[in-house]
């Protein structure tokens, strides 16, 4: 007789449940989220219509006649229906036509969303009233200035047509900003130059870490303002990706309440004495590069001993991120990010950087793997095993960077007893939502 752990996966994909038998002898830890009740529609809209630091959008509205609403991609989790559709309904009784509202879904330097992208994150009812526009950070890019920071500013053209711009996005722990969410959504807009600049020239401030008042994030809040971006809803979900809070209006005001909220709910603790750490990245198990970048958070806290697994539907497959590729590494793309770092940073910085990434792939004696907590750099006995559920038809590498994967549950449960022994009382921790999950 065994026990089982219920988790989440496939997010755009059906959500569905997940059952996975494991032996019963297995001391089990799942580190399930704070509880927070979702919000019903009513309080969604009372939090919409009384937004933070400005008028209500009725007022936003007046005089307007081409509203355009930036909504995250799908790489993002978030449920913007509710959302979107509030903000229609405002427009008309503002006499705004459907017609001439533009969806933009902020892509930054991601690959290009499904054909049913946009109905997946906004509904079929808006995608198929409004007019619908996927970011692409090579093409349709104006430049508007530069910011104080020194950042060049080139952003997509349709935010420049508008006379009202809104942004839609969830709230999220972020490596370069600490948290997304608030003015970050302008990020999804901008041209390569602009992302590569603010991604090299600024400290990063760590997977959950308080980046508010870093210059990572004063820098978007500038070029917010320099792109007309009028209000920012954030929202912020759990496990199931039902929305359990809403911050509407502007993002300087309500951001540090919003990253508080955030942490009381989402923080872990540390895998310390756990023999097998398990990382669902549900709800952004999407495509294996995202899940690589955002889903194995918690492994890097993991003893060395420790068996690690990262568990994933990965619908879209292998997935794009133009900045950080993962196994579809672009033709000349080192040299690209050279040249683009010449542009960007004094030449003393360049050669800096060129030494840490050349330190980087030397390898370490007797290990297979380096990760850091702290100052402390932990070299793990064992790689990092994928298990791929669901039903997805779209292929993935027999051979993966940092990863192994296992075909099915049942080889998982082997290879935890050939890396653990078998027999033994394992201490077990799950963390069911990592993409979500802030670990201290």
């Amino acid at each position: 007789m065994g026990q089982s752990i219920t988790l989440q996966t496939g997010a755009w994909y059906g959500d569905q449940a997940i059952e996975l038998d494991v032996p019963e002898t297995w001391d089990v830890t799942i580190h399930h989220p704070r509880s927070a009740k979702p919000l019903n529609d009513q309080e969604i809209l009372e939090k919409l219509e009384a937004p933070v630091d400005q008028m209500p959008l009725s007022e936003l509205c007046r005089g307007k006649s081409s509203p355009l609403i930036i909504v995250d991609d799908l790489n993002r989790p978030t449920p913007a229906e509710k959302i979107v559709s509030f903000l229609l309904d405002v427009f008309q009784q503002e006499n705004i036509p459907l017609a001439n509202v533009t969806l933009l879904m902020a892509t930054g330097t991601h690959g290009p969303p499904p054909a049913d992208g946009m109905e997946k994150k906004v509904g079929r009812f808006a995608a198929s009233n409004c007019e619908i526009l996927n970011h692409d950070c090579y093409r349709n890019i104006k430049k508007i200035g530069k910011t104080s920071f020194g950042t060049p500013v080139h952003i997509n053209e349709a935010v420049l047509k508008s006379d009202l711009v809104i942004g839609v996005g969830g709230i999220y722990p972020n490596h370069t900003a600490g948290f997304g969410g608030g003015a970050k959504i302008i990020l999804g807009v901008l041209g390569m130059r602009s992302i590569f600049h603010l991604h090299n020239t600024h400290e990063r401030s760590g997977w959950g870490a308080d980046g508010i008042n870093g210059s990572f994030r004063k820098d978007l809040e500038e070029i917010a303002d320099m792109a007309g971006l009028h209000m920012v809803i954030s929202v912020q979900i759990d496990m199931q990706r039902e929305i359990i809070q809403v911050h509407c209006g502007n993002p300087r005001e309500y951001f540090p309440e919003a990253v508080s909220f955030c942490r009381e709910v989402f923080t872990a603790p540390r895998p310390h004495d756990a023999d097998v750490v398990i990382s669902n990245a549900y709800p952004n198990d999407l495509s294996l590069t995202f899940v690589k970048l955002k889903g194995v958070f918690p492994l890097k806290y993991c003893p060395r001993s420790a068996t690690r697994i990262v568990i994933a539907s990965c619908y879209e497959g292998v997935g794009l991120h133009n900045l950080y590729p993962y196994v579809n590494i672009p033709k000349f793309f080192k040299i690209r990010q050279v040249l683009r770092s010449f542009l960007a940073l004094p030449f003393a910085e360049v050669v800096q950087k060129i030494v840490r990434r050349l330190l980087a792939f030397m390898p370490h004696q007797g290990s297979r793997e380096g990760t850091t907590q702290g100052l402390t750099t932990i070299v793990h006995d064992h790689p990092v095993w994928f298990y791929r559920p669901g039903q997805s038809m779209v292929a993935l590498p027999t051979s993966l960077p940092g990863l192994k994967t296992k075909q099915s549950w049942s080889e998982i449960i082997e290879t935890i007893h050939l890396e653990q022994g078998e027999g033994r009382k394992l201490k077990v921790a799950v963390y069911p939502c990592a993409f979500l999950q802030n670990i201290l």
